[in-house]
């Protein structure tokens, strides 16, 4: 696992991370498992600015960021290329910035002699043996959205910096401050469209160098990806081509191989074991990671798919992948309930009547679904999940079938016991009671809790793939500038049901970069006959993991 830490403080100063390597010109900070050349430092004495990941900026560039740093300009080292932590030292002052996806999480831990802080917080837990935090576990598993929790981590007595905030280190002790804005002012699509084209293309470049490129072949997030890194050099592009999927991205990636030059394109068959949920009967199989991601349950695919890149390159390279392009690129039909609250009728309805038509159900029923998230705010939507946690458990129903809500209980809520929804609906109530900064409108909270979660995931895979192929993992649709070029766009033109991903269409279109065939495409593949049969064949395994004998059984969380 790749990680990084560091000390702030007068006693203390003699421990450091084991394999810890220091950071030139920061006294009391280290990383762990990163290669020598993602961790570069340039300054000196009272100014220093260091750089953890792939990050777009030339050392000439970074030290022309030090009178930034000397001024306290924060915002301004999180705008380069790439996916980055950020350490800055202005005088007696530490910065240490996290991205906006979770990529490179923040967490902390104070004492009487000073505070350390590191980039996982299991490391920060092992420094006494800190136990989990069982409610920040039970939000996890009941909500699904990191911020709702904003300051908890998995671990008791450590920390979390929210989405969007820095951890300010000093000689009077540490603070939590945001550097992102909790809303962007709206911009156009069409106006919009070329800027969210140059911060992809960007993205892209600052990960190719002599390595060799792969990418994922799919739907139209990684195709684009891919056929930008084509633009620089030979790409080997797979397709997961499993024949139970029986959907058209196999075609599509074959036809967009023949059009564009420098996409050499292979295909994954799959097999019976490259299902979901394979795999877990032997958890020490899998890379450690800092915290559940969703890419544990995929595993098998994955290592299929990353087993082809390594037979097809002459060694690790870098892997493209269209991670998060679906929650930066569209919007879930929640922004309906923002224009209801924004009285915006005659738009109101004619969304309505789309979206009723895609899901072949009635402009009224999708109206009624977005009506209560319409008539209360973050705060009041909170109030109400925790009056839902203190009654029964619901009887279940599709996700897709309840009322939009700001922060939806999924259905694992439904499993838990009596006194973990006691004690997750108290933790809510405390919650609302100290909301600050929250959005007005319900599409803004759930597009960032959307890359929270995606980031933290991918996180997981981009350990699948290092630890078993030495590949690097790319994602750059997290990327901090790809992620505000694109959120600039409200929800209701990202999302409108007229055409699939209008803003990639109207970004790439007419460039020659993307085949017309492609952006004009409106299919999407889809995993369900692997999760069907995975659960099929791996009920035992998840029934160990989660029944009687279960370590959730073991902390209250789910009933026996």
């Amino acid at each position: 696992m790749r990680w990084s830490a560091g000390w702030y403080g007068n006693a203390g100063s003699d421990r450091r991370p084991a394999g810890g390597r220091a950071v030139r010109g920061l006294q009391g900070a280290w990383t762990c498992g990163w290669p020598a050349g993602q961790v570069r430092a340039v300054g000196g004495g009272p100014v220093v600015l260091a750089v953890i990941g792939e990050c777009g900026a030339g050392d000439d560039r970074l030290r022309a960021a030090l009178p930034v740093v000397r001024a306290k300009g924060w915002r301004a080292l999180t705008r380069w290329p790439g996916s980055y932590l950020v350490l800055a030292r202005s005088g007696d002052t530490l910065a240490v910035i996290g991205d906006l996806a979770g990529q490179h999480p923040l967490y902390y831990r104070t004492d009487a002699g000073g505070m350390w802080w590191s980039t996982a917080a299991s490391a920060l837990a092992a420094l006494d043996g800190a136990p989990v935090d069982v409610t920040a576990l039970a939000a996890h598993l009941a909500l699904g959205q990191p911020d709702v929790l904003a300051a908890r981590s998995l671990f008791r007595d450590v920390k979390r910096v929210p989405g969007g905030h820095l951890l300010l280190v000093g000689p009077d002790g540490a603070a939590v401050e945001r550097y992102e804005p909790v809303t962007y002012p709206a911009v156009d699509l069409r106006r919009q469209a070329p800027v969210v084209r140059a911060a992809l293309a960007q993205a892209v470049a600052a990960r190719i160098d002599d390595r060799p490129v792969s990418a994922d072949l799919a739907g139209l997030d990684s195709t684009t990806l891919a056929c930008l890194a084509a633009q620089r050099g030979p790409v080997t592009a797979v397709t997961f081509a499993d024949e139970r999927l029986r959907d058209d991205d196999h075609a599509f990636a074959a036809r967009t191989a023949a059009a564009v030059p420098h996409l050499g394109h292979h295909a994954v068959p799959g097999s019976a074991g490259t299902v979901y949920y394979a795999g877990l009967d032997d958890l020490s199989a899998l890379p450690v990671t800092d915290a559940p991601n969703a890419y544990v349950v995929t595993a098998s695919i994955k290592q299929a798919v990353l087993d082809t890149v390594t037979a097809n390159t002459p060694g690790p390279g870098v892997h493209f992948t269209g991670a998060a392009g679906d929650a930066v690129l569209s919007a879930p039909a929640s922004y309906i309930a923002d224009l209801l609250r924004a009285r915006r009728h005659r738009q109101t309805w004619r969304h309505a009547r789309g979206h009723a038509r895609l899901r072949q159900t009635s402009s009224l029923a999708v109206l009624a679904r977005a009506r209560p998230a319409s008539r209360v705010d973050l705060a009041g939507a909170w109030r109400q999940t925790a009056a839902e946690l203190r009654r029964p458990a619901r009887d279940w129903i599709p996700q897709a079938q309840r009322p939009l809500a700001w922060t939806p209980l999924l259905a694992s809520a439904d499993w838990m016991t009596h006194d973990a929804r006691q004690v997750l609906s108290t933790a809510l109530d405390e919650a609302a009671g100290a909301l600050s900064e929250a959005p007005v409108r319900l599409a803004q909270w759930s597009d960032r809790q959307d890359l929270a979660r995606v980031g933290a995931n991918t996180s997981g895979w981009r350990a699948l793939a290092l630890a078993g192929h030495g590949i690097e993992l790319a994602a750059p649709f997290l990327d901090n500038e790809v992620i505000r070029a694109c959120l600039a766009v409200s929800g209701d033109q990202r999302g409108a049901p007229g055409q699939y991903k209008p803003l990639l269409k109207a970004a790439f279109t007419s460039t020659g970069v993307v085949p017309g065939f492609v952006l004009d495409r409106t299919t999407k593949g889809g995993f369900n006959a692997l999760a069907y049969a995975g659960l099929r064949d791996n009920a035992p395994v998840l029934r160990d993991l989660l029944g009687p004998s279960s370590h959730l059984a073991a902390l209250g969380l789910v009933t026996e």
